[in-house]
């Protein structure tokens, strides 16, 4: 089994990996390596805070990592939150205002189109980076329903579904989300680059 660091503070984003990952590949939190403090991410695109958090992790624990940064984008609102998503009531990163402001401002609007788009940053031991983009278009519910996943889950209806992501297991989730589909192009790079015969 290959490990991975995986450069996120978010426990639900870890879990999440490792159920997309498979057998294949132990992840490794940032507590593990000693990491305690809290990543940088100002760049204005999900690219760059992909790479700065890769960056930043690499450069200071001198280890091979892989971080992400997700953002729903929403066709009503120009694309906002965007990059913005997690803090887009504020700085404090509250979930439930964040689906409070977006409700608010989606009220008496048709137009529900969105799209959750995650960008996933991997800087190799070499320090070659790659880039690996996870896209699901869906809507924006009325309300809020189901217990289960994080942030906006609770008011995003993936499409071809009538069920919200928090009313969906994780394993569910998982075979369809964003962040499924960017860790799979990175799982199969990954077992790629270990099958070839190139690598020491």
């Amino acid at each position: 089994m290959q490990s991975i660091v995986f450069a996120t503070g978010n426990a639900n984003k870890v879990q999440e990996a490792n159920i997309a990952l498979g057998e294949a590949f132990q992840i490794i939190s940032l507590k593990d390596i000693g990491c305690e403090e809290e990543l940088p991410e100002d760049h204005p695109t999900l690219e760059g805070n992909a790479l700065q958090k890769a960056r930043y992790v690499y450069e200071h624990y001198n280890t091979p990592c892989f971080s992400e940064d997700t953002g729903l984008e929403v066709e009503a609102l120009a694309g906002a939150p965007g990059v913005f998503s997690a803090r887009f009531a504020g700085p404090g990163r509250d979930s439930e205002a964040n689906m409070s402001l977006l409700l608010e401002k989606l009220q008496g609007n048709d137009n529900r189109r969105a799209r959750f788009r995650t960008v996933i940053a991997l800087i190799l031991d070499d320090g070659t980076e790659h880039l690996f983009e996870g896209i699901v278009e869906g809507r924006i519910a009325g309300q809020k329903s189901g217990g289960q996943g994080f942030g906006y889950d609770p008011v995003f209806i993936p499409e071809g579904h009538n069920r919200s992501f928090a009313e969906m297991s994780m394993r569910e989730k998982n075979e369809i989300s964003h962040r499924a589909r960017a860790i799979a192009k990175l799982k199969a790079f990954l077992l790629e680059l270990a099958a070839s015969p190139e690598r020491p």
